[in-house]
């Protein structure tokens, strides 16, 4: 799943809960969904996108984003208190698409990598265009101007 990524990774640390593993102590599959959640939710507010100020569906200007496919590859477990760190990186910016890298690490280990398509819609959950300058902020990583 390996690519040159546009830009360098935002890191976000999560803690290994007993919420998020399966009867043996090691984290359930569906945990590493959140996981990635959390880091590319992050990823947004770093650059300057607040989801809770687009989450008016019914606003003209509202810009959420939507995942439409996501590959994951589970390469080693996780488990009950592991500090991990969750990396996302654009590897591609298009007119409303964003295809990100992630992976989930314990210190320089691998545990699981995946690449998400996102896409961005509109207050009418129809494809809307990125914002120029958003979408420079994602291949640059860095903050979008206010």
């Amino acid at each position: 799943m390996t690519s040159e990524p546009l830009s360098a990774p935002h890191v976000h640390p999560v803690r290994v809960y007993w919420e998020d593993t399966d009867a043996g102590g090691i984290v359930y599959h569906a945990s590493h969904v959140r996981f990635f959640e959390r880091g590319r939710t992050e990823f947004l507010r770093a650059l300057g996108v607040n989801q809770s100020d687009h989450a008016d569906r019914a606003a003209a200007d509202a810009l959420l984003f939507a995942v439409r496919r996501m590959e994951i590859d589970y390469l080693r477990p996780a488990k009950l208190d592991d500090l991990l760190a969750v990396t996302t990186a654009v590897r591609d910016v298009g007119r409303s698409k964003l295809v990100l890298d992630q992976r989930l690490l314990r210190g320089d280990e691998v545990v699981a990598e995946a690449v998400v398509t996102v896409v961005a819609i509109g207050g009418a959950g129809r494809p809307r265009k990125i914002p120029d300058t958003l979408a420079a902020a994602f291949a640059a990583g860095v903050a979008a101007p206010q």
